[in-house]
């Protein structure tokens, strides 16, 4: 049992949870890109991100692990991209601030993913094991390449919009 769930069920919730951040992250980057600030989708996008790292040290263990590294590192950058976004209200150099740390944490949701696909989905396994071979290292330089684009693109486009109120 974890946090009174099964850990089937626990598995279940947080995967939910962490393709709704996916989801909702991805509409937002389509609203930096396009200069919108998609207000509803973004406070979507930062709670089910948030619940998604926080819901990642729900499950058993005994040391350390990198996908804990991770968590950690994602729970800052939202840290970041919350404070600029509702307590700074994007003003001056918050809004370009938001934009980075935004999409820097769809892309570590978005990694983490390509890691549980290449965990889970059969084809993906056999074709990277161990996580260390070309196929593995490929996707996760394309993935990370595209948001880097992404995020410069996105600083670029959004950085015109009036600031919140």
């Amino acid at each position: 049992m974890i946090w009174g769930l099964t850990t089937a069920t626990f598995t279940l919730v947080h995967g939910v949870i962490s393709l709704v951040g996916i989801g909702s992250g991805l509409i937002v980057l389509f609203g930096l890109l396009t200069g919108k600030r998609l207000n509803g989708w973004t406070a979507l996008f930062l709670a089910t991100t948030v619940a998604t790292s926080v819901t990642g040290f729900g499950f058993p263990f005994d040391h350390l692990l990198p996908s804990h590294k991770v968590g950690i590192i994602s729970l800052v950058v939202l840290a970041v991209a919350i404070l600029a976004r509702y307590a700074f209200h994007l003003a001056g150099a918050w809004r370009w601030i938001y934009v980075v740390s935004a999409t820097m944490a769809l892309y570590l949701n978005v990694f983490v993913l390509v890691v549980q696909s290449f965990e889970k989905v059969p084809t993906l396994k056999a074709m990277a094991p161990t996580q260390s071979e070309p196929p593995f290292l490929v996707a996760q330089v394309v993935v990370l390449a595209l948001f880097v684009l992404f995020t410069i693109l996105a600083v670029t486009r959004f950085r015109d919009q009036p600031g919140l109120a």
